[in-house]
């Protein structure tokens, strides 16, 4: 029996195109592979299932902010060795890595900007930057940007992704929980509003002080949010814990936050509180009250 005639190739081998590393991207949410600009163009949430995969503070100037332009406040502050603390690495070391790599020289924005036109006092955090972890220069902007937005007769809004107090800092980092709400029950005070989006992960110090005390407090779909991980309290309290614990949906339906809201209708969202906000605010001035 004869052998079966070769095929001869129908395109030359060196005319062969490989995509280049990063073109697709699979869904965390549904598994399905998309273009990665699709993921982009759609900032960061999957047409298919609506999954929300993080978005970073450009990405969100970008989405929410007039023109995408932030007037950036206290830029030039960055953090120091207060303990000269060390482990595998020192920490310097490792703040060197965390600016490299997120382009930002801490793990938080703060600035003046407009949605819709109307002025806010805008902060937002940086997860790549050591997972969003509160030292004392995140703090000290927090808190200057509540006080700012009093001085400057500003609504705020605060965008929140972080692991937490920073170790690195120790007590420091704890005393600027302290130290925040301090500045922002001065903000209320003046009756200023405050918005607060609770983005994923909001965890730690941040979510155990000023992260859940906006005035009104928006959630991403799905995001996890808490103090402690709940393997630790599991541990702790030797039970399981019931399905969908910390998240926000869980959060919603006890009360802890007041909406669960999409990215893309966030911009939305917010202008629309701050305009209901605002106008409180602005008759309690004219009737002479300051809270």
């Amino acid at each position: 029996m004869p052998w079966p005639e070769k095929k001869p190739p129908e395109s030359d081998a060196a005319e062969k195109k490989t995509l280049g590393k990063g073109v697709f991207r699979k869904c965390d949410g549904c598994g399905e592979t998309l273009a990665s600009d699709t993921f982009v163009a759609n900032h960061e949430v999957c047409p298919q299932c609506g999954r929300h995969h993080k978005l970073g503070a450009a990405g969100w100037r970008g989405l929410m902010l007039d023109d995408g332009v932030l007037d950036e406040w206290d830029g030039h502050l960055e953090p120091s060795d207060p303990l000269e603390f060390a482990d595998d690495k020192t920490y310097p070391e490792r703040i060197a890595a965390a600016q490299r790599t997120s382009r930002a020289k801490e793990a938080a924005e703060i600035g003046r900007a407009s949605i819709h036109g109307e002025p806010i006092a805008w902060a937002a955090f940086i997860f790549a930057f050591m997972g969003g972890s509160m030292g004392s220069v995140v703090g000290e902007k927090i808190a200057r940007l509540f006080e700012r937005a009093t001085a400057e007769r500003l609504p705020v809004v605060l965008l929140q992704a972080s692991g937490g107090a920073r170790m690195q800092e120790g007590i420091l980092s704890l005393m600027q929980m302290a130290k925040t709400v301090a500045a922002l029950e001065r903000l209320k005070a003046a009756a200023l509003p405050f918005v607060s989006v609770l983005l994923h992960p909001t965890t730690g110090g941040v979510a155990a002080s000023f992260a859940l005390l906006g005035d009104v407090n928006f959630a991403e779909p799905g995001a996890l949010i808490g103090f402690a991980g709940p393997r630790v309290i599991e541990s702790t309290i030797r039970q399981k814990l019931p399905a969908g614990f910390q998240r926000s949906e869980f959060l919603l339906a006890h009360g802890m936050v007041d909406r669960i809201v999409s990215r893309l209708e966030m911009k939305a969202q917010v202008a629309t509180v701050l305009g209901h906000l605002g106008s409180r605010r602005d008759r309690d001035r004219a009737n002479g009250h300051s809270g």
